[in-house]
């Protein structure tokens, strides 16, 4: 049976699941982390006809990208899930920014390689980790069809209104200044399932999404298509994250740099890797601020606020957007997993049928569930939704290399 391979390579990082058959039915999947280090750990999940699954952990020197693909290689070879090249169908790479020129997945060529290497400057944390592990699958697996699948992709049917900086036009022409988006395979996924959940074709469904983890964004979907998205030119822009500002005065950066000292590398890191919630209260993981808040640490109790207030205010900027919103959508690892995070966000916007039923939200199970009241008029649904970007990768991948007849 076909098998498809779906890559998310990461700077010190690859995280791989395997999918089989057109239902894109999930059989293994792992993580290596740390490389670059002499103990670098790769943990593994292959999934039994039962639905059980068996978990092997590896510790080992991972020097680089390569000898981590030859790692994984290794460690499957007494049971192999991939035997030969002829065994994959395709593979799917997660790309972060693809920029203007690729609105939808697309196979890979020497072309396309050169340019997402030429956008690497709009991504320069991830599109060349992202590069890395195509090009060492492509020279692995010369004869396998890939195809990258762009985070901003989604976004590109944002209106220009919404897109484009009020800054001077010629830097949206010859630099490519606007807004992309991010999280775009998430946020696709989810107004998907939300659709079917509803009943109701994804072409006619608004949707506010809200993809919250340790980086976060919110949609604005009319009719299934993206026309709004809160983070912007990087994935800097937008909602408070675990180390990202998010939304701040632009002129901070020029106060900051005369009086601090700093260089523009320093402000740089700042902003995205020492600030947010761990700017705030010394801690980016969502569990651990809740745990803290509620011991009595001030700090940890500002940031939830903090977070939850500037959600909340998307989400009325966001509503008044579309008008009509057949549902709010909570996804990613704190959307899914914190009900106290879910119910301080809707608190107080009742007025816009946004209700929540404490016991519903605190006892969510499956794949998709409803928090709002059961049987409550004039109330909207609101949807906790697991999301799963590597199968909407290796769902579009599937599309492409059929389409192109591969």
């Amino acid at each position: 049976m076909m098998k498809l391979l779906v890559i998310n390579c990461g700077s010190s990082s690859i995280k791989f699941e395997i999918f089989e058959g057109k239902d894109c039915r999930l059989v293994a999947g792992g993580l290596l982390e740390k490389i670059g280090s002499s103990d670098a750990r790769l943990r593994q999940k292959r999934w039994h006809d039962d639905g059980t699954f068996t978990v092997t952990e590896t510790l080992e020197a991972v020097a680089d990208h390569a000898r981590g693909f030859e790692m994984i290689g290794t460690v499957n070879a007494q049971n192999r899930i991939i035997d030969s090249e002829s065994d994959l169908f395709g593979i799917g790479h997660r790309v972060v920014h693809g920029g203007e020129q690729f609105q939808e997945p697309t196979l890979i060529t020497g072309e396309v390689v050169e340019a997402i290497r030429q956008l690497i400057p709009l991504a320069p944390l991830h599109n060349p980790a992202n590069l890395l592990g195509i090009e060492v699958l492509r020279n692995s697996f010369p004869k396998v069809s890939q195809v990258a699948v762009f985070d901003t992709m989604f976004h590109q049917t944002l209106p220009a209104h919404a897109y484009l900086y009020a800054l001077p036009y010629d830097l949206y022409e010859t630099h490519q200044v606007r807004r992309y988006g991010f999280h775009g395979t998430s946020h696709q996924y989810v107004a998907r399932e939300a659709a079917t959940f509803l009943g109701r074709n994804v072409s006619e469904t608004n949707l506010i999404t809200l993809h919250l983890g340790n980086g976060a964004s919110a949609a604005a979907i009319k009719n299934g298509q993206s026309v709004d998205t809160s983070m912007g030119l990087t994935p800097l822009e937008g909602l408070v994250m675990g180390s990202r500002c998010g939304d701040i005065d632009p002129a901070l950066h020029f106060y900051l740099l005369r009086k601090t000292g700093m260089t523009p590398e320093d402000l740089e890191k700042l902003l995205n890797s020492q600030s947010g919630l761990k700017g705030l209260c010394g801690l980016n993981d969502m569990r651990e601020i809740l745990e803290q808040g509620e011991q009595g640490n001030e700090r940890a109790r500002l940031a939830v606020d903090l977070f939850c207030y500037r959600i909340k205010k998307y989400i009325g900027a966001y509503w008044a957007v579309l008008g009509r919103v057949d549902a709010l959508v909570f996804t990613g690892g704190i959307g899914e997993n914190a009900p106290v995070i879910r119910e301080t966000i809707l608190s107080g916007l009742e007025h816009l049928g946004l209700v929540v039923d404490p016991e519903r939200n605190r006892n969510v199970r499956g794949n998709i569930a409803e928090i709002q009241p059961v049987g409550a008029k004039d109330v909207s649904p609101v949807l906790i939704i697991k999301t799963n970007e590597e199968k909407e990768i290796a769902r579009q991948t599937l599309r492409v290399i059929e389409k192109a007849g591969r």
